[in-house]
């Protein structure tokens, strides 16, 4: 029954993440973390951060990753087919629709339109995660004593680091971890 729910679980995810693997972290998250308890927010929040460093597409490594989590590498191989399956339909439907109407600019308005969905998920997604990294819990507290002053800093400086001298997104996530480490162990 594991399997199936699974399956079915990722199938969902797929089907309806439109935009990537970052839009797909609000459904992911409700999937796994609310409707069925397979994991609490923290191990979301943990196997989100290393779908994102790992090579591939994000919701499909969290397929994988949640699966072997819930049901070993079975649950791992059905979780991921559940998440590629509607990919590889809709693509092969949308490249013959496309390449069938695409000069016509119902068309090209309905592209448009998908564009600040797909922004609004992404953000949902990123507020989330900041929210779960600064606070310990999915919403703003009332009262802001219990903000991590650590993780605020290792943001702020990442954030610093990327936009000022451009340097690549591994090494600061990798500096990251090795400072959150390291000044969580002293604090």
């Amino acid at each position: 029954m594991i399997y199936l729910q699974l399956l079915w679980s990722f199938f969902q995810i797929g089907l309806f993440s439109i935009g990537g693997g970052y839009a797909a972290m609000p459904l992911i998250q409700h999937q796994v973390v609310e409707l069925h308890p397979w994991l609490t927010m923290t191990q979301f929040a943990d196997i989100m951060t290393i779908a994102e460093m790992t090579p591939g597409p994000i919701a499909i490594n969290s397929a994988t990753f949640v699966g072997i989590q819930v049901a070993g590498i079975p649950g791992a191989v059905i979780a991921t087919v559940g998440c590629v399956i509607p990919s590889c339909i809709i693509v092969m439907t949308l490249a013959y629709v496309y390449f069938r109407f695409r000069n016509l600019t119902m068309v090209q308005g309905v592209l448009g339109g998908l564009r600040p969905a797909v922004v609004s998920m992404i953000a949902s997604a990123g507020i989330g995660l900041v929210l779960l990294a600064f606070f310990g819990a999915q919403t703003l507290p009332a009262d802001l004593s219990g903000i991590s002053y650590v993780s605020v800093a290792i943001f702020l400086i990442g954030f610093v680091v990327l936009r000022k001298w451009k340097v690549n997104p591994m090494y600061v996530m990798g500096g990251a971890g090795v400072l959150g480490v390291a000044l969580q162990s002293l604090f």
